[in-house]
């Protein structure tokens, strides 16, 4: 079996790839000249030079292909123009480039987000039937290419995951908890109790590839995370264990957050880089309820998490100490 991968240089990309080639697949790697390989240097993967807007090089690939996983996309952008080329346009693209070369593939999936459906509105937890309502505007591009992608499901097998926020081995996201946590400082956004869904990066390839793999998954959407939310005290006291440090709890009013992101946003005026805290990245943060349920995928593809928080905690906190990132 064939499968590319765009975003393959990338932390959930990486993991996938990584998967893929355990289970035997000839795994193709769409790379950017500016991106880093260092996680797939020395694997049995064959590039594809280009990017998202490459029609040659991605024509003359996929219609070798059995598989298309797409995971690249945006999480950072200056304007919406931005976040819509990045996550919209370029998925519009790589369907018909798909569907004019390769009209018998065997699956596409788009890795999309919990954030293109929105936060959960009442204790109970998003899921497939919820109906979605994107708070940024990164959400609502994912959302926008969620619906190119259905577009095409008449035209060739196509799969929409959800995946909430992921952790794990290579991810640079996480990284400043565990280093804030310890230097003795364990920083909490607000004075209420706020819970969101996790899912380790290893469960989430292992996910991804079972949802390609099913025909229950042709035309379907799937929310892929731990069977159990956790809230930021849960957090903070696992992650105090397995570092075995006691960290100073601050809690940081949403005002606070608020003027960081604004000023953030402000200065990012003078860069070229967009900001890693801006005003909307504030109101994702500041929601109480990132929650959603992962019973269609277990029901319907089996999906199941090989670790506990805590075990995969324990093995993200390893590899960092290995890497000496902390």
């Amino acid at each position: 079996m064939k499968a590319l991968i765009t975003g393959a240089t990338g932390f959930v990309g990486s993991h996938l790839a990584d998967k893929l080639l355990e289970k035997n697949y000839e795994v193709y790697c769409l790379r950017r000249k500016t991106s880093s390989t260092k996680w797939l240097d020395g694997k049995n993967v064959k590039y594809v030079d280009g990017d998202l807007f490459s029609n040659e090089s991605l024509s003359e690939c996929i219609k070798e292909m059995d598989y298309v996983y797409h995971v690249a996309g945006v999480v950072k952008a200056k304007t919406r123009e931005g976040f819509f080329h990045g996550n919209y346009e370029s998925t519009k693209n790589l369907l018909e480039i798909t569907h004019k070369v390769n009209p018998d593939l065997k699956k596409f999936i788009f890795v999309s987000s919990l954030a293109a459906c929105g936060p959960a509105k009442t204790e109970q937890p998003v899921d497939e039937n919820t109906v979605p309502d994107p708070i940024t505007t990164y959400g609502v591009s994912k959302l926008k290419a969620e619906e190119e992608v259905y577009s095409y499901r008449d035209k060739f097998p196509v799969t929409i995951l959800r995946p909430p926020a992921v952790f794990g081995p290579r991810d640079t996201e996480i990284l400043i908890y565990f280093q804030t946590f310890q230097k003795g400082l364990n920083s909490v956004i607000g004075f209420d109790i706020k819970y969101l869904s996790l899912v380790y990066v290893e469960d989430l390839a292992d996910g991804i590839i079972l949802a390609g793999e099913s025909s229950n998954s042709n035309g379907q959407k799937y929310f892929l995370c731990l069977d159990k939310a956790y809230n930021w005290d849960e957090i903070g006291a696992l992650t105090s264990g397995l570092l075995g440090k006691k960290a100073i709890k601050i809690r940081l009013p949403h005002s606070v957050v608020y003027s960081v992101g604004y000023l953030a946003e402000l200065f990012s005026a003078f860069s070229k880089k967009p900001a890693t805290l801006n005003i909307e990245k504030c109101k994702d943060i500041t929601q109480l309820r990132w929650v959603c349920s992962n019973e269609k995928a277990k029901a319907e593809l089996g999906f199941a998490n090989k670790y506990t928080l805590e075990e995969s905690f324990k093995k993200t906190i390893d590899w960092y100490k290995d890497m000496k990132w902390i």
